[in-house]
């Protein structure tokens, strides 16, 4: 049983992102990492890779990009509450993502992207390519 208990002490990191509920699986969590979509000390690292505690890992996910210190191992994933004890977010990487937030919020508010352009917005496009109207 000491075997276990040394598996335990070891994490993946693709294990532990998930644990960490950063990834609804692991295997998005290990496609996240192969695409460079994390960094261990501003590096690019594999799946197989043991993060410590106290190593800085920058994570990207959609549009937001967090930097975070690990705080505790865990290959248990439980519920965010739980989650959120195995690491915490610089306040650096907060105010910045905060900030990107409402600038993407602020740009979305002038253009509508869900369904065809309105009658207006096919003008604009037209008018701005330079054609004429050659339906």
């Amino acid at each position: 049983m000491a075997h276990k208990h040394e598996e335990e002490e070891k994490v993946r990191l693709d294990k532990w992102l998930w644990a960490a509920r950063f990834y609804k699986t692991r295997a998005l969590a290990k496609a996240a990492i192969e695409s460079g979509k994390v960094h261990c000390r501003g590096e690019r690292c594999k799946p197989g890779k043991e993060p410590r505690v106290g190593e800085e890992l920058q994570i990207r996910i959609g549009f937001d990009e967090r930097t975070v210190v690990v705080q505790a191992l865990s290959i248990v994933r439980r519920g965010a509450p739980e989650a959120q004890t195995l690491y915490s977010e610089t306040a650096a990487s907060i105010a910045k993502r905060e900030n990107a937030t409402a600038m993407r919020k602020a740009g979305a508010l002038g253009m509508s992207t869900d369904g065809k352009p309105s009658k207006k917005q096919r003008r604009d496009l037209f008018k701005f390519r330079g054609s004429g109207n050659d339906d």
